[in-house]
C-alpha cells in the first residue's frame, strides 16, 4: 500500500463568522490510500465543518478566518472553489435532501455529468449502472421528492459517485437506510477500495472518510478518529477505540454495546475484531450465565405493559395505496389501541412513511379504509384529523417556518380559533414538557438539529392530540439528543399518547418501544413484542433487518435480551465457577 498521504490536514483551525471561538483547533490527520477513516464526536466536534474544509466550501461559502493548512489529492481546497474540487471529493451531506433538485432520478445523477461535459454514450450507461447498484432503476422516471428518505440518500450518494470522485466523503450517509442498506454502504465502500469490486467501467477510489453516529456501524472501518472541540482525542483501530467505554460515554457517544456489557461487569472482553464469536467467547471464558428467572422476570413486564392499553383509536381496514403505477401498500389491516407504542420498521420503500400520511390523511387510500378516534380520513378534512393526530416529520426543518419558537408552536392553535390566553398557556405547556420553556423567543432555525426537533414536537403537543407519529424521530442527532429525544417521547407516552414510530434505529426499537409491526414490499409481515420478533432470525433474515447487536449476542446465549442494561441485569456468573 502506498503510505503517501491523499488526505492531509496539518494544524488546522477555523473560527467561522460569528463564532465565539474555533470549531476546529489544531487538527492534525492523515489518511493514506486504500482507507476507510470513520470519524465520530459529539455534535460541535467539527466533523461536518472538517468535510467543509475538504470539500473548498470554506472560505467561500463557510465564511471565517483560518489558519494551517490541508491538501486533497494534489489540491489545496481552502485556495480551490467547490467546482474544482468536485472532481476530487465527492461528498454526500448530513442534509443530504439538499443536495437534490431535478425532476427525475436518472436526470439527478446525469445532471454533474453533464456539467463536467461527459459525453452523452458514457453518461447514459453510466446513469443506468448507478440506479441499478443503488437498487434505484424502477425508479429512474420517478421524482426524488416521492421516495422514501433511504431512498433518496441512495440516490444522493449515486449522483456524488457519478463524477468518479478519488476521495469519497460521507456525512453520516447512512441515517435513512434500513439496516441492509447500512451494511451494503460500508460493505461497498470497503470493498471497491480494496479492489474487490468495481462500481463501474473502471472507477477506483483512492480513500473514504466515513461521518457518522452509529457505533455498530462503524466497528467495520479500517480507522477509527474520534473529535471533541475541533481535536482529534482518540485515532485506531475500531476495536481498540471502541472497547474504550469511559471515553465514549464522556463524549456523549454510543458505545458499542458487547464493550458496554463487559466494562459494567467489570471484565475487559476479547482482544481483536468486534464480533459477535468473540464476544461469546469472552462470555463463556469468564464464566458467566444467564439467569432464568431474571428472564422471566422480564417477560412478566412485557405482557404488564400489554395489558394496559385501552380501546382501539386507529382501525386499518384493507388499504392499498400507489404513487402512479408504483404499488406501494397492498390490502393492509391494523388495529392501534390508546396508550400503545408502536414501532413501524421494515425496508426502504417498504411503505412505512406512507402509511403514516394515509392516517394523518395527508393522502387518501385508493382501497379500504382509515379511521382515527373514530373518523374516516376519506371524510374529514386534516385540520380535522389533526385535533387527534399530530405528524412530527423526519425533518423538522420541513415543518417549521415562523419566526420565533413561540409563533412556531402558536401556529396551529391559531388556525383553530383558540383565545389568546389559551395559546399562551397551551404553548407555556408544551415548550415545558420538551424543555424549552427559555427559548420562547428566538429563531427556531437558529437552534442546534436537536432543539429543532423538540420544537416541532411542542408544536404537534401543543394540540393536545391523542396520537402523536414520529417519523425516524433520531436522524440527524447525536447520541446524547437520540435519547433526550426518546426519554421525551416515552414520558408522553406515560401520560395517556398514543405513539406511532417509524425508524431505522433498531436500538431505539428495542428499548423503547412495546410492538413493532414489520412491512414488507407493501403489506405486513410481522406484527409482535420488541422481544419476539429480533429474536426470530428467518424472519430478520427475510426483511433484510438487522437486530441491535446485544440482541443478536444474547439471542445466540438463548435468551434474547433488548439492552445492555438488561442483559447486564440477567447475567450471573456461573454457580460452582
Amino acid at each position: 500500500m502506498d503510505n503517501n498521504p491523499v488526505v492531509s490536514l496539518t494544524d488546522l483551525s477555523f473560527t467561522p463568522l460569528g463564532s465565539p471561538g474555533p470549531v476546529l483547533s489544531g487538527l492534525t490527520l492523515a489518511i493514506v490510500p486504500g482507507q476507510v477513516a470513520g470519524i465520530m464526536g459529539p455534535a460541535g466536534a467539527g466533523k461536518t465543518t472538517l468535510a467543509c474544509a475538504l470539500s473548498g466550501l470554506i472560505p467561500d461559502f463557510v465564511p471565517g478566518t483560518w489558519s494551517g493548512d490541508v491538501r486533497v489529492g494534489n489540491a489545496d481546497p481552502l485556495a480551490s472553489s467547490p467546482r474544482d474540487m468536485a472532481g476530487i471529493i465527492g461528498i454526500v451531506f448530513q442534509d443530504f435532501e439538499a443536495q437534490l433538485f431535478s425532476s427525475t432520478c436518472g436526470q439527478e445523477i446525469a445532471f454533474a455529468m453533464e456539467n463536467r461535459g461527459i459525453d452523452r454514450t458514457t453518461m447514459q450507461q453510466r446513469v443506468l449502472q448507478i440506479l441499478a447498484r443503488t437498487g434505484l432503476s424502477r425508479y429512474a422516471a420517478r421524482a426524488p421528492g416521492t421516495l422514501s428518505g433511504g431512498q433518496k440518500q441512495r440516490l444522493v450518494i449515486g449522483a456524488v459517485l457519478a463524477l468518479n470522485p478519488k476521495i469519497l466523503c460521507f456525512d453520516e450517509p447512512v441515517t435513512d437506510l434500513d439496516p441492509a442498506g447500512k451494511a451494503e454502504v460500508f460493505s461497498l465502500i470497503g470493498s471497491v477500495l480494496r479492489g474487490e469490486e468495481d462500481l463501474w467501467e473502471d472507477y477506483r477510489p483512492d480513500a473514504a472518510i466515513v461521518i457518522e453516529q452509529e457505533t455498530e456501524e462503524m466497528a467495520g472501518v479500517d480507522r477509527l478518529i474520534l473529535l471533541e472541540n475541533g481535536r482529534v482525542v482518540a485515532d485506531g483501530p475500531p476495536h481498540d477505540v471502541m472497547r474504550d467505554v469511559p471515553l465514549f460515554s464522556r463524549l456523549g457517544l454510543r458505545p458499542y454495546p458487547t464493550s458496554q456489557f463487559f466494562f459494567e461487569l467489570g471484565i475487559r472482553d476479547a482482544e481483536g475484531p468486534l464480533t459477535l464469536g468473540n464476544a461469546v467467547q469472552a462470555f463463556h471464558r469468564n464464566q458467566l450465565e444467564i439467569d432464568p428467572d431474571a428472564v422471566a422476570a422480564v417477560k412478566r413486564q412485557d405482557r404488564q405493559k400489554a395489558s394496559g392499553y385501552a380501546d382501539e383509536i386507529i382501525a386499518v381496514k384493507k388499504i392499498g395505496f400507489g404513487y402512479g403505477k408504483d404499488r406501494v401498500l397492498s390490502d393492509i389491516d391494523l388495529s392501534i389501541r390508546r396508550q400503545e407504542f408502536v414501532a413501524v420498521i421494515g425496508s426502504n420503500g417498504s411503505g412505512k412513511t406512507t402509511l403514516s400520511r394515509l392516517l394523518t390523511g395527508l393522502i387518501r387510500p385508493h382501497e379500504g379504509t382509515v379511521t382515527v378516534a373514530g373518523m374516516d380520513t376519506r371524510q374529514h378534512s386534516v385540520h380535522d384529523l389533526s385535533r387527534a393526530i399530530g405528524y412530527v416529520f423526519q425533518n423538522p426543518d420541513h415543518q417549521i417556518f415562523c419566526d420565533t419558537v413561540f409563533e412556531e408552536v402558536a401556529f396551529g392553535l391559531r388556525l383553530r380559533g383558540l383565545p389568546f390566553e389559551s395559546i399562551v398557556a397551551r404553548v407555556n405547556e408544551a415548550l415545558a414538557a420538551v424543555g424549552l420553556s427559555g427559548r420562547k423567543d428566538q429563531d427556531p432555525f437558529s437552534l442546534p438539529r436537536g432543539d429543532r426537533q423538540r420544537v416541532a414536537v411542542a408544536s404537534v403537543l401543543a394540540g393536545q392530540p391523542a396520537i402523536i407519529i414520529l417519523d425516524e424521530p433520531t436522524t440527524g442527532l447525536d447520541y446524547r439528543d437520540q435519547v433526550r429525544m426518546m426519554e421525551l417521547v416515552r414520558e408522553l407516552n406515560r401520560q395517556g399518547h398514543t405513539i406511532l414510530m417509524i425508524t431505522h434505529a433498531m436500538w431505539v426499537v428495542a428499548e423503547y418501544a412495546h410492538r413493532v409491526i414489520v412491512l414488507k414490499d407493501g403489506g405486513i409481515r410481522a406484527d409482535g413484542t420488541p422481544r419476539m420478533i429480533f429474536a426470530d432470525t428467518g424472519l430478520m433474515a427475510e426483511t433484510a433487518i438487522k437486530p441491535p447487536q446485544i440482541t443478536a449476542f444474547s439471542t445466540v446465549l438463548g435468551h434474547p435480551l433488548l439492552s445492555v442494561q438488561e442483559m447486564a441485569a440477567c447475567t450471573r456468573r456461573r454457580r460452582g465457577s
